[in-house]
């Protein structure tokens, strides 16, 4: 749809532009400039004169308002943490050290910028390492107590140390705090500090204004452009910067002019984060700054009653010359714009309201094929792979979706323990999941080509050899399905990091079905209906995590080409008869067992 839409702004672009028998430029030009712009412009000059004074204080308000909001929000995202991490020091590392870990976990569960926990005890040595990114250690033993963080601890009971940057991206900062009793220790925390080039980025001052963070030293740690804080802060920048903050302070706080680190003139003000040290700037390019103040030189004012009668009249007529085109315009954009592409715009006057018309017609057209086009590749991209669903359409034959027999591969997987763990986890952490198990999912079955019936929860199904068929169905769908355990079993290996019991396993069957559309005229899916279905389905609900189940049929394709184990014969729910079963092998260890969910 993109290409075809870019094809049709080319051409467009590319047309012969039409002949213009009146310039409309030239018509208005002189007529709008002697009656209107040379009277608001001698009026807006004394308008500004009485403005400016005005305009300066609300502007520094503003700046200080941003700057103090930022600031504020900086501290309380420190604070918050604060708060948190004190519930890590609250008992002695005489009682249960299991508490010690819980609590710590509990911090960062809650505290998603918190990346390390480290507990030491009150002589100073490391009881408990916990990481997102790390390795936990359990009673390290290592002496900590002269580590800087536990020394500024026990000098001034909170301690912030520097800004780093992690890989060359991230921001960290390690924060340090004691508990209210000796005996709690103290804990030590990294912490991941987008929140606050998150702040800094969301500062919008009109279009130039911007915000950022400077620390005691005059380093910039948080800016919009991050690549201007990785570059790090040269000597003649930071000390151009620490004396622009004392020249605010010296002002009261009041916004100030200056030029920027890119010189460039801003009005800057700043609001201080104390217990940091860091103090976060808000400025504004001097241009749009003032830009009232030149608006304000268009005002209309005393001279511009001795022109209204002449440039009344001139408007008047000026204005019955061009509306009855832009009523035209507004109708027919109107109509466009709401769908109805078929409708043309009729204008006559042989000026740039001809031309625009033409071209608005010209689009309509063009809209009307990309919304044809982009209505059936929608429908087909429901359920078949994006590179098939562009075959179907291109080729104009759907005949293929229509309801006929067909030899296919079913395929269903879902996860083990799903239920269980959706009824103890929250909400957001269970689309999180599914968000992270479909993206991985989808991406190998469009890679196959294969097509995508429908999903529910956790359980997906899918065809291979319909509707568009393909050479030896079954090792491609044993492919597949490896591929999918293999990339599922590397999620699990991190949901369960998290703490998500949950595993994955996958049916497979051959034979001959019954495929196409299914559905009402508006909503259509692409399915298959009969035995190798059901059986694909049941075999799904009988493997266990890591397991591939396939049947005979499967097994009979493959077998030479892929390792087989047989199972023997099972009975599966609503077979009267036991039913071959065997497993393919992925090349990954087994795993404890999961129930089904």
């Amino acid at each position: 749809m993109k290409s075809s839409s870019e094809g049709g702004v080319r051409r467009l672009v590319q047309l012969k532009a039409a002949p213009i028998r009146r310039s409309l430029f030239r018509k208005y030009f002189l007529a709008f400039f002697a009656a209107v712009i040379v009277p608001l412009a001698i009026s807006g000059i004394g308008d500004a004169w009485f403005g400016y004074r005005d305009q300066r204080a609300m502007l520094s308000a503003l700046l200080r308002v941003e700057a103090t909001s930022a600031a504020g929000k900086i501290q309380s995202f420190l604070d918050g943490i604060k708060d948190q991490l004190g519930w890590t020091v609250q008992q002695s590392w005489t009682q249960d050290e299991e508490q010690h870990r819980l609590d710590a976990l509990r911090v960062m569960r809650r505290v998603p910028a918190i990346v390390s926990i480290t507990l030491v005890d009150d002589v100073g040595v490391e009881r408990l390492h916990v990481s997102r990114i790390d390795l936990n250690r359990m009673e390290g033993g290592s002496d900590r107590s002269g580590d800087p963080a536990v020394v500024g601890v026990r000098s001034n009971g909170t301690w912030f140390g520097p800004v780093t940057f992690r890989d060359g991206s991230e921001p960290f900062m390690t924060m340090a705090m004691a508990g209210n009793r000796k005996a709690g220790g103290i804990v030590v925390a990294e912490i991941n500090l987008k929140l606050v080039w998150r702040v800094v980025s969301e500062i919008r001052v009109g279009s130039s204004g911007r915000a950022f963070v400077l620390d005691q030293t005059g380093r910039l740690i948080a800016h919009p452009d991050i690549s201007k804080v990785l570059q790090g802060t040269d000597e003649k920048t930071a000390a151009a910067l620490t004396r622009l903050r004392d020249e605010i302070a010296a002002a009261g706080g009041k916004a100030t002019t200056a030029r920027n680190a890119d010189n460039e003139p801003v009005v800057t003000a700043m609001a201080p984060i104390p217990n940091l040290g860091w103090t976060v700037f808000v400025e504004q390019g001097q241009a749009e700054a003032f830009a009232p103040l030149y608006a304000s030189l268009w005002r209309t004012g005393g001279l511009l009653l001795a022109a209204a009668a002449f440039a009344s009249a001139l408007a008047y007529w000026l204005a019955k010359r061009m509306t009855g085109p832009i009523r035209l315009l507004k109708e027919g954009t109107e109509k466009i714009g709401a769908g109805q592409f078929e409708h043309r715009i009729d204008i006559a006057t042989g000026d740039e309201f001809e031309r625009l018309a033409d071209r608005f017609n010209e689009m309509a057209q063009e809209l009307a094929l990309s919304r044809d086009r982009s209505e059936r590749i929608a429908r087909l991209k429901r359920f078949l792979a994006p590179q098939v669903a562009e075959l179907v359409e291109k080729s104009g034959d759907e005949s293929v979706l229509a309801g006929q027999r067909a030899e296919v591969v079913a395929v269903f997987c879902d996860l083990r323990g799903f239920t269980a763990f959706s009824a103890h986890t929250e909400p957001e952490e269970i689309m999180q999941v599914l968000r992270e198990y479909y993206e991985a999912l989808g991406a190998i079955i469009t890679c196959y080509e294969a097509t995508l019936t429908n999903f529910a929860a956790d359980g997906l199904m899918v065809l291979v050899n319909a509707p568009v068929p393909c050479a030896d169905p079954a090792l491609r769908a044993v492919e597949m399905a490896i591929d999918m355990q293999h990339a599922i079993q590397r999620l699990i290996a991190e949901w369960r990091l998290r703490g998500h019991a949950i595993g994955f396993g996958i049916g497979l069957a051959m034979g001959w079905a019954t495929v196409g559309r299914i559905g009402y005229e508006a909503r259509v899916d692409y399915t298959a209906i009969g035995h190798v279905v059901n059986l694909a389905s049941r075999l799904c609900s009988s493997a266990d995590d890591q397991q591939i189940l396939v049947d005979h049929a499967v097994a009979q394709s493959v077998r030479g080409k892929i390792s087989l184990v047989a199972l023997g014969p099972r009975q599966l729910k609503g077979f009267d008869e036991q039913i071959p079963a065997y497993e393919l092998g992925t090349g990954s260890a087994r795993s404890d067992a999961m129930p089904s969910g």
